[in-house]
């Protein structure tokens, strides 16, 4: 897997698919979810990815947004 092309959306589709099944094979296992489990889960899920979209760079501007705003000055 090539990093360098990774993009937060894809990140974010992978962050969830993990989690995903480390709940499903948890549950399969047969672990009990209590109210705290369930909790720690949902943390687990939603802290990282707001972390990460709060982090992560915006996207560049392309080349023909930088000759537009060139031009306009």
């Amino acid at each position: 897997m090539n990093f360098r092309n990774l993009t937060r959306l894809k990140l974010l589709q992978i962050w969830f698919a993990v989690v995903l099944l480390i709940v499903v094979a948890a549950i399969a296992l047969g672990v009990s979810v209590t109210m705290g489990t369930g909790a720690l889960l949902l943390a687990m899920c939603l802290v990282p990815p707001a972390v990460l979209l709060m982090l992560w760079p915006s996207d560049a501007p392309t080349m023909a947004e930088s000759i537009r705003d060139a031009k306009l000055r």
